[in-house]
């Protein structure tokens, strides 16, 4: 599939977007430090994906960078996923709309904008070429950078919990935090990846300037505890979604490895995963308990700190 990340949202509760009490970054003697820091990351991780980053302000680059997303989101109604001119207005507001070159061509774009938390992270695209580089990384490094240059201290960004790449990069390799599970948050979703089905998402957020963040981006991974863990959800011997119990403090929640390959090889069973991986990991986390890491092999890890070890 085409290289991306998707994104958007601010804190919400129930898909309401609310705002947080401490929106931005609280300036202290580390902040120069920090800054500085992510500036040096950042750079390194342009300079391994063999990429230079650079906002982008005027109506040709608006232009390629609206054709660079629908090339990868395939948008199947004729529309642009995001108006040339809606871009543009992002841009000229403050938003971070930024765009990766390598030997003169665009070959990634990220596209967020202001909010009361921040930023919060809407849209991006990497072509399949320099995914594997480490494009996407970069763009997130450098829009981190951006973000602590601003003052800002978090930033939001939502994606689809099935795909376990996605939920990987973003939990274990950037040290984001599941804040909430939104239920069809975007409704149907008619382009060539979401396949129409309902769109629930995750919605994460990135302490820029929080020791988690920084061990996790310093290590190169998270790693989460499993000690005691018990599946609560995973694979069958026929790939379809199996419940397990739910007693325990700490509850491992499988999904398949690859979503998208399976809405077209088998949409239906694609379907029972959503509602099953629906009504397991959103009431888990309605109910108090943490997405506190994801593994490489698939699955999340929740802890709840009331529940006692008894399956």
């Amino acid at each position: 599939m085409s290289g991306r990340t998707e994104s958007s949202a601010d804190a919400a509760t129930g898909g309401a977007i609310v705002a947080s009490p401490r929106p931005r970054h609280e300036s202290g003697p580390a902040e120069p430090q920090l800054r500085a820091r992510a500036e040096a990351v950042a750079a390194a991780a342009a300079r391994a994906a063999g990429v230079t980053f650079a906002e982008l302000h005027t109506m040709s680059e608006m232009t390629q960078a609206a054709s660079l997303i629908d090339r990868v989101w395939r948008p199947d109604n004729g529309a642009a996923m995001i108006p040339v001119a809606f871009l543009k207005v992002l841009s000229g507001c403050g938003g971070y709309v930024v765009g990766g070159f390598h030997g003169g061509r665009m070959v990634g774009v990220c596209v967020g904008l202001l909010s009361e938390l921040g930023l919060h992270s809407h849209i991006a695209a990497v072509e399949d070429p320099l995914r594997g580089a480490g494009l996407g990384r970069a763009i997130k490094l450098d829009q981190r950078a951006w973000a602590l240059r601003r003052g800002i201290g978090t930033v939001t960004w939502t994606y689809d919990p099935l795909i376990s790449r996605n939920a990987y990069f973003n939990l274990a390799k950037l040290g984001a935090v599941a804040a909430d599970y939104l239920t069809d948050y975007y409704g149907a979703m008619n382009d060539g990846v979401n396949a129409a089905g309902p769109s629930d998402r995750i919605l994460v957020r990135w302490d820029l300037a929080g020791t988690h963040v920084g061990r996790t981006l310093e290590s190169g991974t998270a790693v989460p505890a499993l000690d005691g863990a018990v599946v609560a959800l995973g694979p069958g011997p026929d790939g379809r979604p199996v419940l397990g119990p739910r007693g325990a403090r700490r509850l491992l929640i499988g999904i398949p490895a690859d979503a998208e390959a399976l809405r077209v090889s088998d949409p239906g069973l694609a379907a029972q995963w959503r509602t099953a991986l629906r009504d397991v990991l959103s009431s888990l986390m309605a109910n108090g308990g943490r997405v506190t890491g994801f593994t490489r092999d698939g699955f999340y890890l929740v802890e709840h700190p009331e529940q006692k070890d008894h399956v």
